[in-house]
């Protein structure tokens, strides 16, 4: 199989549960039928909230360079990311040499219709969904962005209740013909959703990324 670089630390919680759901996406029988990744868990990447919404922070795009770079050397035959926000950046990984598993695109080609975007408020600033949105028609709804914004930092500062998610996606459903989990941090925090209709972008990226490590193409 094909080994995969995971560009990660953008959580780090987020990075460990995609590893997680790699692994239990695949029915092995011992170790070696497991998919190979190579992981850079890098939590020192500068903050995509604080370049996006604060117009503070530097900006991550040369970090993620020199990520990708790394796991091309350390031998990865393909570039995956587990963060929605990070994508804003995903350009700067064009001419590294590797294809890139792109969960914008993985994940926008599963929906239909009205969907409401369970995000951070710089997937929405940064046009994250945009052009994916555009080119199959989708409505993105977008919910209450501070909202959202404290129980992503809550999630980074270790604190996880689901209960305000639970409130704003339920509210959201009412407007919406189907949810998605745009931001790896609410990954952590899909027993929320119970009862409606949800896709996970973590979800795609692993089924993304299981697919190429087996022979699939990028």
């Amino acid at each position: 199989m094909k080994p995969v670089g995971i560009l990660g630390g953008m959580g780090p919680e987020a990075t460990i549960l995609l590893m997680q759901k790699v692994l239990a996406a695949v029915p092995a029988q011992d170790d070696a039928d497991h998919i190979p990744l190579i992981v850079h868990q890098n939590p020192a990447v500068p903050s995509r909230i604080a370049h996006l919404i604060e117009g503070t922070g530097e900006s991550p795009a040369p970090a993620l360079r020199r990520m990708a770079e790394d796991l091309r050397a350390a031998g990865a035959r393909a570039l995956a990311m587990p963060c929605n926000t990070a994508h804003a950046y995903k350009d700067v990984l064009a001419d590294v040499g590797l294809p890139f598993l792109d969960m914008i695109e993985l994940t926008t080609d599963r929906l239909s219709g009205r969907i409401g975007m369970l995000a951070s408020p710089a997937v929405q600033r940064a046009g994250v969904f945009d052009g994916a949105f555009a080119a199959r028609g989708l409505t993105p709804v977008w919910g209450d962005e501070g909202a959202l914004l404290q129980i992503i930092r809550d999630v980074k500062a270790g604190r996880r209740d689901a209960k305000p998610l639970a409130r704003i996606a339920q509210a959201m459903a009412r407007a919406c013909d189907h949810l998605l989990v745009a931001c790896t941090e609410l990954s952590l925090l899909t027993d929320a959703l119970s009862g409606l209709p949800w896709t996970d972008s973590l979800d795609c990226l692993v089924d993304g990324i299981v697919d190429f490590a087996r022979g699939g193409s990028a």
